[in-house]
């Protein structure tokens, strides 16, 4: 579970449950694995559980979950 404490600078390590996120290694941020942006942890809102992996927004998530031709 997220706590306000376990946040430290640099890139978290996260593991994306299904309605939260469980710290590996605190820090303060992860990558946005569609456009490769930062994306404040205390901002997070969209991940895949499947992928295990980080959106920026709503638009990039959904361009990751179109099945490619």
């Amino acid at each position: 579970m997220l706590k306000r404490n376990d946040r430290q600078p640099g890139e978290a390590k996260v593991r994306y449950l299904d309605a939260n996120l469980d710290l590996i290694k605190p820090g303060d941020y992860v990558f946005c694995a569609v456009t490769g942006r930062k994306i404040p942890l205390a901002a997070l809102r969209y991940w895949s559980v499947d992928l295990q992996e980080a959106y920026v927004d709503a638009a990039a998530a959904a361009t990751r979950m179109v099945p490619k031709a």
